[in-house]
Protein backbone atom coordinates (compact mmCIF):
# COMPACT_ATOMS: atom_id res chain seq x y z
CA UNK A 1 0.00 0.00 0.00
CA UNK A 2 0.79 3.87 -0.66
CA UNK A 3 1.01 6.58 2.05
CA UNK A 4 -1.35 9.67 0.91
CA UNK A 5 -1.18 12.48 2.96
CA UNK A 6 -4.64 14.56 2.49
CA UNK A 7 -5.17 18.11 3.72
CA UNK A 8 -8.73 18.91 1.81
CA UNK A 9 -11.65 17.00 -0.03
CA UNK A 10 -9.74 13.89 -0.04
CA UNK A 11 -10.63 13.75 3.43
CA UNK A 12 -14.32 13.43 2.65
CA UNK A 13 -16.09 10.07 3.00
CA UNK A 14 -18.55 11.49 -0.05
CA UNK A 15 -15.14 12.66 -2.32
CA UNK A 16 -13.47 8.94 -1.29
CA UNK A 17 -16.38 6.65 -2.20
CA UNK A 18 -17.04 8.33 -5.91
CA UNK A 19 -13.34 8.39 -6.38
CA UNK A 20 -12.06 5.11 -5.20
CA UNK A 21 -15.73 3.24 -4.49
CA UNK A 22 -14.99 2.89 -0.95
CA UNK A 23 -14.14 5.06 2.33
CA UNK A 24 -10.24 5.17 3.59
CA UNK A 25 -9.77 4.42 6.83
CA UNK A 26 -7.16 7.35 7.74
CA UNK A 27 -4.64 8.45 11.20
CA UNK A 28 -4.29 11.59 11.53
CA UNK A 29 -0.99 12.96 10.77
CA UNK A 30 1.26 16.14 10.43
CA UNK A 31 3.50 17.31 7.75
CA UNK A 32 6.05 19.76 9.17
CA UNK A 33 7.79 22.97 7.37
CA UNK A 34 4.61 23.85 5.14
CA UNK A 35 1.64 25.95 5.48
CA UNK A 36 -1.30 25.97 3.83
CA UNK A 37 -2.52 28.48 1.37
CA UNK A 38 -5.07 29.21 -1.34
CA UNK A 39 -4.86 28.19 -4.77
CA UNK A 40 -7.61 29.92 -7.89
CA UNK A 41 -8.47 28.28 -10.12
CA UNK A 42 -11.40 28.72 -12.97
CA UNK A 43 -14.10 26.81 -12.70
CA UNK A 44 -17.26 26.51 -15.02
CA UNK A 45 -19.07 29.53 -12.85
CA UNK A 46 -16.16 31.85 -11.83
CA UNK A 47 -12.80 31.56 -9.65
CA UNK A 48 -13.03 29.20 -6.71
CA UNK A 49 -10.35 28.98 -4.21
CA UNK A 50 -8.58 25.63 -3.44
CA UNK A 51 -6.12 24.60 -0.47
CA UNK A 52 -2.98 23.76 -0.83
CA UNK A 53 0.59 23.20 0.21
CA UNK A 54 3.66 25.01 0.54
CA UNK A 55 6.91 24.11 1.36
CA UNK A 56 8.80 26.77 3.87
CA UNK A 57 11.34 24.77 5.25
CA UNK A 58 10.13 26.43 8.79
CA UNK A 59 10.05 23.93 11.60
CA UNK A 60 7.63 26.49 12.68
CA UNK A 61 5.17 26.04 10.49
CA UNK A 62 2.58 22.47 9.93
CA UNK A 63 -0.06 21.10 8.56
CA UNK A 64 -2.35 18.40 10.21
CA UNK A 65 -4.04 16.44 8.06
CA UNK A 66 -4.91 12.68 7.65
CA UNK A 67 -2.49 9.43 6.09
CA UNK A 68 -4.80 6.89 4.14
CA UNK A 69 -3.33 3.78 2.19
CA UNK A 70 -4.08 3.60 -0.76
CA UNK A 71 -3.43 1.25 -3.73
CA UNK A 72 -1.15 2.35 -6.88
CA UNK A 73 -4.78 2.38 -9.10
CA UNK A 74 -6.17 4.58 -6.51
CA UNK A 75 -3.25 6.87 -6.39
CA UNK A 76 -3.77 7.58 -9.96
CA UNK A 77 -7.44 8.34 -9.33
CA UNK A 78 -6.52 10.68 -7.12
CA UNK A 79 -4.21 12.31 -9.28
CA UNK A 80 -6.99 12.37 -12.11
CA UNK A 81 -8.86 14.29 -9.15
CA UNK A 82 -6.81 16.94 -8.53
CA UNK A 83 -6.20 18.27 -11.78
CA UNK A 84 -3.67 19.99 -14.08
CA UNK A 85 -3.68 22.79 -11.19
CA UNK A 86 -1.90 19.83 -8.68
CA UNK A 87 0.84 18.08 -8.84
CA UNK A 88 2.33 14.94 -6.42
CA UNK A 89 5.29 15.46 -4.13
CA UNK A 90 6.67 13.17 -1.49
CA UNK A 91 5.82 14.75 1.79
CA UNK A 92 8.06 13.03 5.34
CA UNK A 93 5.47 12.91 7.80
CA UNK A 94 5.93 13.78 11.74
CA UNK A 95 5.77 9.73 12.41
CA UNK A 96 9.27 9.81 10.61
CA UNK A 97 7.41 8.20 7.32
CA UNK A 98 7.08 9.16 3.80
CA UNK A 99 3.85 9.88 1.80
CA UNK A 100 2.77 11.43 -1.03
CA UNK A 101 0.61 14.52 -1.37
CA UNK A 102 -0.40 17.26 -3.43
CA UNK A 103 0.85 20.82 -4.10
CA UNK A 104 0.48 23.42 -6.18
CA UNK A 105 1.50 22.70 -9.97
CA UNK A 106 2.40 26.47 -10.51
CA UNK A 107 3.23 28.41 -7.59
CA UNK A 108 2.09 32.42 -9.51
CA UNK A 109 -1.55 31.43 -8.79
CA UNK A 110 -1.27 32.28 -5.64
Amino acid sequence: MIKLFTYGSLQHDDVQENLFGRVLHGTPERIIGYELKRIQIEEEFGIVHYPVIVETENPADFIDGMVYNVTEKELHQADLYEGMHYKRVEVHLNSNQKAWAYSAADLTHF
